[in-house]
């Protein structure tokens, strides 16, 4: 699974390095599927669920899955990128949202919070804690901003099938929920709105907005629970040495060899 993971990590910065305006969402996940095909793995959503592409891309106000399309990136776009990968039959997903370009700094704190959030909850992935204690952790944080947080999407158990249990909302009571064990893997997963909480779905059948059109931010991680405690399975280390970002952030919970 840590392989697996990784892969998804190199392809997002692979992808990461490509992120300008005028490229096209659809070339993009056209270059993720030759990357992972290139190392030696499977594009992981490609066919579940009958999904027509490697990466789920989702502009702005698009909270997850949006399908890539032949509509470019522009200037001022945040764009969450979703990736899954395969390999020796073990799965890979995890998520990052890009800015491009200038982007108000209300949509950059909701990325940054977001993101904050996401290892709030992983730092309570810990065996003897509860489902709930990750949520709430989610949640608390995000809603004392006046953030939204999704409910009808929720992370999940990982492994030999990309959606396993237990699943992992990003709301909940502490104490609350499936009690953490040894060995568990998940992918956490903040869906944070900077406005309401409640989402759209679209015909495509696919792709999901806020309902009142602001944007949304969405991180994720693979996560697993080594003698106790949390251990990344996924890094943001490769989009970050594309990005020329320096962060500590993934310090406490590093995979230790």
């Amino acid at each position: 699974m840590r392989r697996a993971a990784l892969m998804v990590s190199k392809t997002l910065a692979m992808v990461a390095a490509e992120i300008k305006p005028g490229v096209t969402t659809l070339h993009l996940d056209t270059l993720a599927e030759a990357f992972i095909r290139d190392h030696g793995a499977l594009p992981g959503f490609k066919g579940l669920y009958d999904c027509p592409s490697t990466l789920l891309i989702s502009p702005n106000e698009e909270v997850v899955h949006g399908i890539p399309k032949n509509v470019a990136v522009k200037e001022g776009d945040v764009l969450s990128i979703d990736c899954g990968a395969i390999v020796d039959g073990f799965y890979g997903d995890h998520a990052y949202t890009f800015t491009v370009g200038d982007v108000p700094q209300e949509t950059l704190d909701l990325l940054d919070r977001t993101k904050k959030s996401l290892y709030l909850g992983i730092e309570q992935f810990r065996t003897g804690n509860r489902v709930g204690d990750v949520g709430y952790a989610i949640q608390n944080y995000c809603e004392s901003f006046g953030y939204g947080v999704v409910r009808e999407l929720v992370g999940h158990g990982l492994g030999r099938v990309m959606h396993e249990d237990p699943q992992m909302p990003n709301y909940g009571k502490r104490g609350r929920g499936k009690k953490f064990i040894e060995g568990m893997t998940v992918a956490i997963e903040p869906m944070i709105n900077l406005g309401t909480k409640d989402i759209k779905h679209y015909p495509d059948g696919w792709t999901i907005k806020t309902k009142d059109f602001k944007p949304s931010a969405h991180f994720e991680h693979n996560v697993a629970i080594i003698n106790g405690e949390p251990r990344l399975l996924s890094t943001f280390d490769y989009i970050y040495e594309v990005l020329g970002i320096t962060s500590k952030e993934e310090d406490p919970y590093r995979w230790k060899d």
